[in-house]
């Protein structure tokens, strides 16, 4: 580089600037969130939900807006908007008599319940949120799939499935900690008894020994005393006879 060219590094306003294009819409981008799907049967009621996340406080110029696109259609048609705190639902197409607000903005929530459903509501519904200044995201869309019957959902199948199993499981743990705790139960009774007995065949032994040791000390006592006794007899009749030659 020539003394004196320009420096070609960018200088910290423009780089500056160029973060603050890229970062901050990203940071106020409004994000909306819906089902992906929802099912229900004909007649019924189905709630469409709809929240978002947004870096600024709610407006009190928060807006919500749905639109509706047949199966099979090309083009998407509004069918209800909430502005001003008020709720409005268009006089036109099939939903003006039955569709019904139960959202609240200060919640977040957006969600309206579509009554009465037919065939023909099957479509996809897109929930639009504005909450200025942050009117800047994407909206976010659900489809709607009305049957003559709601049918079961793989995942609840799946749930239930898993969770039979787990019961199962838990039970069969249970019957075993059970019996476990019954039979070693049984075996510290068993313990004790025979502890029991065998306390009471060594007492008994014992008794037997001593008593053993005692019968030829009685034996030799009774032999004692009769000897003593046959000689005190003996003694006082030749007593007796030495008196009789006398006289």
């Amino acid at each position: 580089m020539a003394p004196g060219a320009p420096s070609s590094s960018p200088s910290p306003i423009l780089a500056a600037l160029l973060f603050s294009s890229l970062v901050l819409p990203l940071a106020q981008a409004i994000v909306v969130y819906t089902d992906k799907e929802v099912h229900g049967a004909v007649g019924s009621k189905v709630t469409l939900h709809c929240s978002f996340w947004s870096s600024e406080w709610i407006s009190d110029d928060i807006s919500f807006t749905w639109r509706y696109q047949p199966e099979g259609g090309r083009d998407a048609i509004s069918i209800f908007h909430y502005a001003k705190g008020q709720p409005y639902i268009d006089e036109v197409g099939t939903f003006k008599e039955r569709i019904q607000w139960v959202g609240d903005p200060h919640w977040k929530d957006g969600s309206i319940v579509i009554h009465n459903l037919d065939y023909s509501d099957n479509g996809t519904f897109t929930c639009d949120v504005k909450n200025p200044p942050d009117i800047v995201g994407k909206t976010s869309q659900v489809t709607l799939y009305v049957f003559e019957k709601v049918p079961t959902r793989y995942g609840v199948v799946l749930g239930a499935v898993i969770g039979g199993v787990l019961g199962v499981v838990l039970l069969l743990l249970l019957l075993f900690y059970v019996t476990r705790y019954c039979w070693l139960r049984r075996q510290a009774a068993l313990q004790r008894r025979l502890s029991a007995m065998e306390k009471g065949k060594l007492h008994k032994a014992a008794k037997d020994s001593k008593r053993g040791r005692q019968t030829p000390a009685l034996y030799a006592m009774l032999d004692h005393s009769r000897s003593t006794k046959a000689a005190s007899e003996k003694k006082a009749k030749g007593l007796g006879e030495s008196r009789k030659d006398k006289k």
